[in-house]
């Protein structure tokens, strides 16, 4: 087992000299194993050897037991032992997560790697455990060999080869009597799946682990390129392989407040993609609304109708919400750009969305406002906020497009609209 657990933690780079390495040691077969294993390389390898024991008072008697043989145990072999403790209480994920989460809090409270006893069984059954609950790539890679701090020097050893090593160096060990039961889904799965399959194959611990060794390269080969694809491009969306498409859609979700996206969330934003409406939209979880705006997909709150506005003339009418001022006044010369209308109003004049029928002359002719839109892209979501002056007679102009050339005066007197844009500061105010 130690030239696997070496040859292991070599591929991995896992320990470098001068390192300070922490065992994270219950008491139980796995990881003494480690602790041992780990405690015969440190000086061929030059790395501090400590070791780490939480009590999680969930056993009683039995728990101060275990911590006691820990403590016996490094005092024996002169190794630095950090104990840390907590009552542990049943948490909305239950008790088997609230105890990982206290545990591993008191490990990132230490000065060095923590070096956890995982096996090859481990991975294996996490792997079913994953296959149980439902999963994707990620899922089947089961336990990273290294992490944030975390390295897992035995997760190519398995539990057979674990407990001939303990057994050839007369290393002792404690039974913890919640491995036998099962309560938790981990312990069914090692207690009745694994000794099932393993009858059908023996090294089942072993290819298990392998393979999803193997899975999280293919994850991390698949990941470094979804980075290179930030913003999605649908046309680009649409030629990837399915594989990397799906990743970037839930990268893009995660990215734009969908917290855990499951496989309908990255289905329904795929639909998006391969729509044949260039402004579908649909609604996510958390009130998260993803719209397909032509060839790009954005995330936007969706758009109310603006309130009729009554202009007076002259005078400011001010639209905070959209970041506008309009000025109306009578013009001095007849002037028209995409954000200044002189036209011969008549009878009161309003600013407002589109209603339907809404139509206007431009250069090419006249459009309803709702194709002219859509001639120029404008998201679907965007167009109940794009302010229209118009009067009894029907639309005078529209921000951003320009006037409705069928009423431009030929001589004065005429009426003339400006929008202006306006600053906000920190406050809201303006």
């Amino acid at each position: 087992m130690l030239n696997e657990m070496a040859n292991f933690i070599r591929s991995y780079s896992m320990i470098s000299p001068g390192d300070r390495v922490i065992c994270a040691v219950s008491g139980g077969r796995d990881s003494m194993a480690l602790l041992w294993g780990l405690y015969l390389l440190k000086d061929k390898w030059k790395f501090t050897l400590s070791a780490a024991h939480f009590n999680h008072h969930l056993r009683g008697a039995e728990s101060d037991r275990d911590e006691q043989f820990v403590r016996e145990f490094c005092e024996r072999y002169d190794i630095l032992l950090y104990v840390g403790s907590a009552q542990v209480v049943k948490g909305e994920k239950g008790l088997e997560a609230a105890a990982r989460e206290a545990r591993y809090a008191f490990f990132r409270t230490l000065p060095g790697k923590i070096a956890t006893a995982h096996t090859a069984n481990d991975n294996a059954e996490t792997v079913l455990l994953h296959l149980v609950r439902g999963t994707g790539l990620k899922g089947l890679g089961a336990i990273a060999p290294v992490g944030e701090n975390l390295i897992r020097p035995m997760l190519s050893v398995t539990r057979r080869k674990l407990e001939s090593f303990l057994e050839e160096y007369h290393i002792p060990f404690i039974d913890d009597s919640s491995n036998g039961s099962d309560q938790f889904l981990r312990n069914r799965i090692r207690h009745k799946v694994m000794p099932l399959l393993e009858e059908e194959n023996p090294c089942l611990a072993e290819n298990l682990s392998r393979m999803a060794l193997c899975l999280r390269q293919d994850e991390a080969l698949l990941e470094s390129l979804t980075q290179e694809c930030k913003t999605p491009d649908v046309e680009q969306l649409r030629q990837m392989p399915e594989p990397l498409r799906r990743r970037i859609l839930d990268a893009f979700l995660k990215e734009n407040g969908v917290k855990e996206p499951n496989f309908s969330h990255i289905l329904l934003a795929e639909a998006l993609v391969f729509s044949d409406k260039p402004s579908a939209r649909a609604s996510f979880s958390g009130g998260i609304t993803v719209e397909r705006c032509y060839n790009t997909l954005r995330v936007r709150t969706a758009s109310e109708a603006l309130s009729p506005v009554e202009i007076v003339c002259p005078g400011e009418t001010m639209l905070p919400r959209l970041g506008l001022r309009l000025i109306c006044r009578e013009a001095q010369e007849i002037v028209n750009t995409q954000n200044v209308f002189t036209v011969a109003a008549e009878g009161s004049v309003q600013l407002r969305s589109r209603l339907p029928g809404d139509e206007m002359r431009l250069a090419g002719g006249t459009k309803s406002l709702k194709k002219l839109f859509a001639d120029r892209k404008i998201p679907a979501s965007q167009r109940p906020e794009i302010p229209v002056i118009a009067d009894s007679a029907g639309v005078l102009g529209v921000y951003g497009i320009g006037v409705n050339r069928d009423r431009i005066p030929k001589n004065q007197p005429a009426m003339q609209f400006i929008f202006e844009k306006i600053e906000y500061d920190t406050l809201g105010g303006f």
